[in-house]
């Protein structure tokens, strides 16, 4: 996608002028008398999306004006689909921001506007409508951060039977050969021998073999790093089945595993001075007649026992094993990203993220980072008391809660057991899809969060 943005023949683009409804009149003197009485004459009022050609003398397309609205919604925040509309609409060429002195956020929605997943299509997507910026001084986290959130795209989007456990390996181990960085994977009857026994349960009764994904990266003496992925690479619910129409789109429950791959590439391509570890327990959750069952008890890596409510709650315990490990290196920060609760969902909607940590001012701080992207997360409490629901008369623990309600976050209080410090870890409840299209959004696959936790880690936790 960042083939959409250059630097190259500025003063030629054609330029595009971002008009609010109060700027209206000062930027109507600005043209000549004839494309004035055009915008007039056309009832151009500036408002929201709302857009504008301007000719030239010899009838060329020689600028192009959009609206931001009277009162345009969050004014403080950065608008990152302000341009999407104009994107996809525009001819072939090359544009230019006027008057414009901060296009990070519009560049990076003005290019993944023209996103497109057609790998399964034989017509490809050739539109190419260029911004052309100013100057390159944020081109390498603009570039990272579109790529990322194309990873993340691409990754959803991609059909189970080419984004299994093994496909997912041959990313994360492509990725790390780009950046140099150390891989390992652990598949099979092997997860057993190391007593990662949860991942190992929950991915046995697929023939593509359960396995557990690691990748370090960075100096060894730097401030350490963890990100912790859900890669169920599809969810059947196990023995206690999906109905068919929550089944459909399951090949997005890896979104976790995609979102950590991506930040995990963001951190590497832009340098930032960490120890990185990447953790993904990738299976998938299938029947066979050595799936998984209610009522089994498995022995987690950290030693406690639990006792399976559901097997469609599967996902707590493949992150379980996985954060126990985590927690071994006593790392400076552990993030997890997982598609895990439907009731995340009902809690805040499609759009937001909700997140789960211990640590106050951690949470604050990626408050203020969410706010500054315009990239909505929301902190949700891991309230204590209702932690003795998770409690197994047979087992350590359940993988549910007793009762229905809570289940965001009776999920993180299960996954807080298996972390030694809760204050310096936060679990991030993600959808990973949008229900509908949007500019700059279509539907499918999509990144949340991500650039909030990037930016978070660029001006926080790497000082």
């Amino acid at each position: 996608m960042s083939e959409y943005l250059t630097f190259e023949e500025h003063d030629t683009a054609i330029p595009i002028y971002i008009v609010s409804g109060t700027s209206l009149e000062t930027w109507l003197k600005s043209l000549t008398p004839i494309q004035a009485r055009w915008a007039k004459d056309n009832g151009f009022k500036a408002g929201k999306g709302e857009t504008l050609k301007l000719m030239g003398a010899s009838g060329e397309l020689s600028a192009i004006a959009i609206g931001l609205g009277d009162n345009p919604a969050n004014s403080d925040a950065p608008d990152l689909w302000g341009l999407a509309p104009l994107a996809t609409s525009l001819p072939e060429g090359k544009y230019r921001l006027e008057a414009e002195d901060n296009p990070k956020h519009l560049a990076i929605g003005w290019a993944l506007a023209q996103y497109k997943f057609d790998r399964y299509q034989g017509k490809k997507n050739a539109r190419k409508a260029t911004l052309v910026l100013k100057n390159d001084g944020e081109l390498k986290e603009i570039k990272a951060t579109i790529s990322a959130i194309t990873l993340v795209r691409d990754l959803v989007n991609t059909p189970t039977c080419d984004m299994g456990p093994s496909h997912l390996s041959t990313i994360m181990k492509d990725i790390a050969h780009r950046h140099g960085a150390d891989f390992t994977e652990t598949v099979g009857e092997d997860l057993l021998r190391k007593g990662y026994n949860t991942i190992h349960a929950v991915g046995r009764a697929a023939a593509n073999q359960p396995r557990l994904l690691d990748m370090t990266w960075g100096r060894k003496d730097a401030p350490r790093l963890t990100l912790v992925g859900k890669g169920v690479c599809f969810d059947t619910g196990g023995l206690d089945l999906k109905p068919s129409s929550g089944m459909r789109h399951m090949k997005k429950d890896m979104g976790g595993a995609a979102h950590t791959l991506a930040l995990a590439q963001m951190i590497m391509a832009t340098g930032l001075d960490v120890r990185l570890r990447l953790l993904i327990p990738a299976v998938e959750n299938n029947i066979s007649s050595n799936a998984f069952r209610p009522g089994d008890i498995i022995k987690t890596y950290k030693g406690t026992t639990v006792e399976v409510d559901n097997t469609d709650a599967e996902g707590r315990l493949v992150l379980c094993d996985a954060l126990a490990l985590a927690s071994e290196d006593d790392p400076d920060l552990i993030l997890d990203f997982a598609t895990l609760t439907g009731a995340a969902r009902v809690a805040m909607g499609p759009a937001i993220v909700p997140f789960f940590t211990d640590g106050d001012a951690l949470a604050q701080s990626l408050a203020q980072y969410s706010a500054a992207e315009n990239d909505p997360i929301w902190r949700m409490p891991l309230y204590a008391p209702y932690a003795p629901d998770l409690k197994s008369n047979c087992a350590d623990l359940g993988n549910m809660g007793s009762s229905p309600f809570g289940g965001a976050i009776m999920a993180a209080l299960f996954l807080k057991h298996f972390v030694s410090k809760p204050e310096n870890w936060v679990h991030f409840d993600v959808f990973s899809w949008n229900l509908n299209n949007q500019p700059g959004r279509p539907q499918g696959g999509e990144a949340m969060g991500l650039r909030a936790v990037y930016s978070y880690l660029k001006n926080s936790f790497c000082k």
